[in-house]
């Protein structure tokens, strides 16, 4: 609240100093300059440059204009030369009419800076009228009992030029009767009077012509011409008198036509027809022919036209009253037009800029100037715009106003002003003007693209066609037009040595991103790289966001057996004592998948067994063991087929066979097969190829341990985003086994003990 009277004070503060500097400009005195009416269009008038001590460079660098009235447009400056010329021929007598001198105003305006400068263009009248009469014929009636020296009044002429060329003097034609004397009415007005040099006789000369001729002043003079009829009548011998001399009447300029104005009244002391009296104006001019008339008989001025207090403030009429002898009086009537606030201001628009930069500073947007024909309290004016607008008016010269803005304006909060400018008088009732212009606000780079995330996940199954589309990223920019164009790219990984160009390409127009070859999940599980979004202004701005690509495993790998090693030169041979109990353990196969999840969930499952009653496989871990007692009756050799399955979609599968022979124990020297059982002879040899196989089964099982340990140590060393295998997380089902981490042989069975037991 307090920071918002504080700006309030500030604009009061520069309103003050611009009224202030406004006032010093006014009485600048303005240059004149002047013209003959009539002068042929594009006529020079002068150099403006040369009048102002202005280079011509400079007057056209600063945006030079003529600022005029609307509907006048009477001069055009030469920008390039600062020649003042003549745009139309003028008529002095439509622009200032009896008014002299006959001046128009007008301004040059300089925008860059912003100055004002006043000038005047005074025309001046040549002789292009002639003295004219209204009427073509002027009746007077004269009593014969006029003595020489009687004075009759004439109407008088119209000359619509001014000084030396209007009307100066007026001639009668020669002749024993009359002379004209000219009667000066103040103003620069002359009025012919017709003056008795003898004595008229009604019935030696009843009636005569003369003819009236009036002169203006120049040289040879231009005249004009009306016929005086005479009729000479019996004596009258009393003159109507009016009761008033003068008559002042205050008339406001809304009066309604045909309103009663004012009511004149003269008297004779003549009876019969020397005293009816008929009232009519005299020395009337045209233009107080066309606004008033009178009532002959009753004296009655009544309104024949609206009155415009803006145009003829004042009306001076001469009423003459003249009885039925010819005698006649007069009197003057001055009728005052009051002011009446019936005109709205005008506003007149010298200059427009209606698109601006956001990031403007304090710019000028319009240069105008106000008016209002009233007077008084009603042509003050005042001039506001809409509140909460980062603009402000400052007044100038000659009701000149410059609208500005505060400070730098931002597209992205409000793209288009439209201001209205209220212009209101201070007349009763208040009459207004309301302009309206709308300004562009032009944008800026100054706002940079911003991702709808800062980080995205995406996810993409191995063994994908090459250009497959795994996803997409997305920016915004608040800009406009070229500054929010974006471009899309892939910025430089961190780590020099990932090739992120042959992996990964993205769609610059719309950030659509692409694999460029098929990806192995065993080979690289996760990627993380950045993506850049950059706009086309100038300068360029950009921002970035992370993109983490994750590898989905298909399942593309079977499972393989560790033990027993299946590419040995010679089967595994599994050795069962025949008193071993139900359940006893025989070996475990063991296998691993490359696969990671469901993928390297294992079963097992006994395929094919010479007595499949005898053994069964445990399905989550591949133990064998013996499914009951051992008989005489049972083979002393089988063979086993076991089935490792994963747990993917589709299914993949390994095989491994097992061969075993039963023995009576672990401590005689020899196992015959029973295929040898006819050779007792070799005895000794079977007994050392017996001893023999059991240090390889033996040296055979370490060393896969070891391998087993060195891969575990292997995986545990490598980064895991470059892991081939994944250690699945959560319960396993019960069916299967899991071989990702420490695999099947994380269980340590003691085969001695288990050989002791038996």
């Amino acid at each position: 609240m307090e920071a918002r009277e504080e700006r309030a004070v500030q604009k009061r503060q520069v309103l003050f100093l611009c009224v202030f500097l406004g006032m010093s400009w006014a009485g600048a005195e303005p240059l004149r300059y002047f013209v003959a009416e009539e002068t042929e269009r594009g006529t020079f008038l002068a150099n403006i440059a040369n009048d102002l001590d202005l280079g011509v460079e400079e007057l056209s660098a600063r945006g030079s204009r003529i600022v005029l009235d609307q509907n006048i447009r009477f001069l055009l400056l030469n920008p390039l030369t600062g020649d003042l010329l003549l745009n139309e021929k003028l008529d002095r007598e439509k622009l200032c009419g009896p008014t002299e001198p006959c001046v128009l105003p007008f301004q040059l305006l300089l925008e860059k800076p912003f100055e004002i400068h006043r000038a005047e263009l005074q025309v001046t009248d040549i002789n292009d009228h002639s003295p004219v009469f209204l009427d073509r014929e002027i009746s007077l009636k004269i009593s014969e009992s006029a003595t020489p020296g009687a004075t009759f009044l004439l109407e008088s002429a119209q000359d619509l030029d001014v000084g030396t060329n209007s009307l100066s003097n007026y001639t009668i034609s020669p002749n024993a009767y009359f002379h004209v004397n000219v009667h000066d009415g103040g103003a620069g007005n002359i009025f012919p009077e017709l003056v008795l040099d003898q004595v008229l006789d009604h019935e030696e000369l009843p009636d005569f012509t003369l003819t009236l001729k009036a002169l203006d002043g120049d040289s040879p003079p231009r005249s004009g011409t009306v016929l005086v009829r005479i009729l000479v009548v019996d004596i009258n011998d009393n003159a109507p008198e009016f009761v008033q001399s003068l008559y002042k009447v205050q008339v406001p300029e809304n009066t309604p036509v045909g309103s009663l104005v004012v009511t004149v009244s003269a008297r004779d002391l003549d009876t019969g027809s020397n005293a009816e009296i008929f009232y009519t104006l005299l020395y009337a001019t045209e233009r107080i022919l066309k606004t008033f008339q009178i009532n002959s008989t009753s004296g009655n001025l009544l309104l024949k036209a609206e009155l415009n207090y803006e145009a003829i403030p004042t009306y001076t009429l001469t009423i003459q009253a003249k009885d039925g002898g010819g005698l006649s009086g007069k009197c003057t009537v001055v009728v005052e037009v009051t002011d009446v606030n019936d005109n709205p201001p005008e506003l007149f628009m010298s200059s427009l800029r209606s698109q601006i930069a956001e990031n403007s500073p304090e710019t000028v947007i319009a240069v105008f100037r106000i008016r209002d024909r009233d007077s008084g309290n009603n042509g003050k004016m005042v001039c506001s715009i809409q509140d909460n607008l980062p603009f402000i008016l400052k007044p100038s010269v000659e009701n000149f106003y410059t609208l500005v803005t505060e400070g730098p304006l931002d597209r992205e909060s409000t793209s288009q002003y439209n201001i209205t400018i209220t212009v209101s008088d201070l007349g009763t009732p208040r009459l207004q003007t309301e302009h309206s212009i709308s300004v562009q606000v032009s944008d800026v780079n100054d706002n940079a693209p911003a991702f709808t995330h800062t980080s995205y996940t995406l996810r993409v199954r191995e063994n994908n066609s090459p250009g497959l589309h795994i996803g997409s990223v997305s920016a915004t920019d608040r800009d406009a037009g070229t500054n929010a164009q974006l471009t899309y790219s892939l910025l430089p990984p961190p780590e020099p040595h990932l090739a992120l160009a042959s992996l990964v390409a993205i769609d610059a127009d719309s950030g659509q991103l692409f694999a460029l070859r098929p990806l192995d999940y065993e080979a690289l599980q996760a990627l993380e790289f950045r993506v850049g979004a950059a706009d086309r202004g100038s300068p360029a701005l950009s921002s970035q966001a992370l993109v983490r690509l994750l590898v989905l495993d298909a399942n593309d790998n079977s499972p393989f057996v560790l033990y027993p090693m299946q590419n040995a030169s010679a089967p595994c041979t599994e050795l069962l004592p025949r008193a071993a109990e139900p359940g006893y353990l025989l070996t475990k196969v063991v296998a691993v998948d490359g696969d990671s999840g469901q993928n390297a969930w294992l079963s097992y499952q006994l395929l094919k067994a010479t007595e499949p009653g005898l053994f069964s496989v445990w399905p989550h871990n591949g133990e064998v063991r013996t499914a009951r007692l051992l008989s005489e009756r049972d083979a002393p050799k089988h063979r086993l087929l076991v089935l490792v399955r994963d747990n993917g979609e589709p299914p993949l599968s390994a095989s491994v066979t097992l061969h075993v022979l039963l023995v009576d124990g672990f401590s005689q020297p020899y196992l015959p097969l029973p295929e040898a059982a006819a050779e007792q002879g070799r005895g000794d040899a079977l007994t050392l190829h017996l001893v023999v196989a059991l240090a390889s089964v033996s040296s055979l099982f370490l060393l896969c341990v070891l391998v087993f340990v060195a891969v575990q140590l292997c995986r545990r060393s490598r980064p895991a985003s470059l892991s081939g295998c994944a250690v699945p997380q959560g319960h396993f089902p019960g069916h299967l086994v899991d071989v990702s981490g420490a695999g099947t042989l994380s269980h340590s069975y003691q085969y001695e003990e288990n050989a002791k037991q038996s």
